[in-house]
């Protein structure tokens, strides 16, 4: 194994098919899942199944079984839910009163990856603490193999995208009247992904004309599939074509949505945050979390509501802890994860896709129109790759930017984040990629430029 392959963290194990990830690395984490949830289980009461779901990527399949193997060996009884976005498995996990569950999904890496992703039985992600005894029990292979007469059971059930579409329909704020007297016609690009048939049939479910661009779950990536501005050149260009209203592009594994407008012009995953919060709070009080990596745009839709604001590390467990602590029901990340807590504690493109699309019926406005109501803010967000000296350039960084800004607000929570008057940059490492990130937002194209030009000389 390369270990610049492979990426662990609460977030999954993530790596690059073959020299990252392989089928019976995945068999023993299916074994030390399993036990770990075992030794947990100290009560006489039968241990709920354990869900396994997947996107739609060829190896998928492989690694799927193999995990469900592994899981059964220790006596754990699996149900495979099939191709479903990770928004799905975790409804699964809810509603079967599973033990946890875990989804074969790289989410937005591309086609080389695949990955694991835990959660525990309330469907969220599993924390450091339970991570951390995950890895020990891989690391040590301390397995609990069972005897042939106690091994666990499989068994499928399909079931879960249409039980994951009935209860999003019934989302207080996801206005399905106004949705269908609004007669929209919407592009989406699935990536050929999870998403493929579950956003398609969510939207014509609420009277929406749907093109389907991309919306074959085979897996075959037909563009980068992280659903940036970049990467919906050809969404941008169907949007136009089909003179629809909007355009929506999933990840391959469903849990977060970009738009793209009228014009075929990408406002990006941000605004899928902001409008998805507008339109929560305008039928619920409640606090909003975000991550620090996200625009300004959500905390000012926040704070025009009334709503108190809060920050979280970024990673969707992070989100989901300080949503928790704070009693806010609305939250996410400025990557178009939408968590709307009403339904499930979780990034999900169903959910985000119905709240925008509530916001867009209800005002009798175009996309173009909506996104010019979201206060303006200049982005740059850019990645690199992990240089051995990040923690020495990134303070040596810090100190520059202090001399020059001398009233910076300084969190260093996750990696270091600057505010300042006219706006906010982070640094990070990433979680799920052997690279590091870099955010700038100010009210100025030419500030936001010059700061990110400053982030880039520093860490050559």
């Amino acid at each position: 194994m390369n270990t610049k392959h492979l990426m662990k963290s609460t977030s999954g194990i993530r790596g690059i098919i073959g020299p990252g990830l392989t089928a019976t690395m995945v068999t023993e984490y299916g074994a030390a899942f399993g036990t770990i949830l075992k030794r947990k289980n100290k009560s006489s009461k039968a241990l709920g199944p354990l869900v396994v779901g997947r996107d739609s990527r060829p190896s998928g399949e492989m690694f799927s079984n193999a995990f469900s193997a592994g899981a059964q060996s220790v006596g754990i009884d699996i149900v495979d839910v099939g191709i479903v976005p990770t928004p799905t498995v975790e409804m699964a996990v809810l509603g079967l009163k599973a033990c946890a569950g875990v989804c074969v999904t790289a989410s937005h890496n591309p086609s080389p990856w695949n990955a694991l992703k835990f959660f525990d039985a309330s469907g969220e992600f599993i924390n450091a603490r339970v991570f951390k005894t995950l890895e020990d029990c891989f690391d040590k292979k301390a397995f609990k193999f069972q005897r042939y007469d106690s091994l666990g059971s499989l068994t499928y059930d399909n079931s879960w995208i249409e039980k994951h579409i009935k209860a999003t329909l019934k989302l207080k704020g996801v206005a399905m009247s106004s949705i269908k007297r609004a007669k929209l016609s919407v592009v989406v690009d699935a990536v050929n992904g999870a998403g493929s048939d579950a956003l398609p049939d969510f939207l014509e479910r609420m009277g929406v004309r749907v093109i389907r661009l991309n919306c074959k779950p085979d897996g075959l990536l037909p563009h980068m599939p992280e659903p940036t501005p970049e990467n919906l050149t050809q969404l941008s260009k169907a949007v136009k074509k089909h003179k629809a209203h909007l355009g929506l592009a999933c990840d391959p594994d469903a849990d977060r949505l970009a738009i793209v407008d009228e014009t075929g012009t990408p406002i990006g995953e941000e605004l899928t945050l902001a409008l998805a919060v507008k339109r929560v709070l305008e039928v619920l009080d409640s606090p909003v979390v975000v991550n620090m990596s996200t625009s300004r745009a959500t905390t000012d839709m926040a704070v025009e509501a009334g709503a108190k604001f809060y920050h979280s590390k970024v990673g969707e467990a992070n989100v989901i802890g300080e949503m928790k602590k704070r009693g806010a029901i609305i939250g996410g990340e400025g990557n178009g994860g939408v968590i709307y807590g009403a339904l499930h504690y979780g990034r999900d493109s169903l959910v985000a896709a119905g709240l925008v699309l509530s916001v867009v019926a209800k005002s009798g406005k175009k996309m173009s129109e909506l996104a010019g109501t979201v206060p303006k803010y200049y982005t740059i967000k850019g990645k690199a790759p992990l240089p051995k000296s990040f923690e020495r350039n990134l303070a040596a960084f810090a100190k520059a930017l202090k001399k020059r800004l001398p009233n910076l607000k300084t969190d260093t929570r996750d990696g270091i984040r600057f505010d300042f008057t006219e706006g906010w940059l982070q640094i990070r490492k990433s979680n799920t990629e052997p690279i590091y990130r870099m955010i700038v937002e100010t009210d100025n194209q030419k500030l936001t430029d010059e700061f990110f030009r400053l982030c880039r000389q520093s860490f050559k």
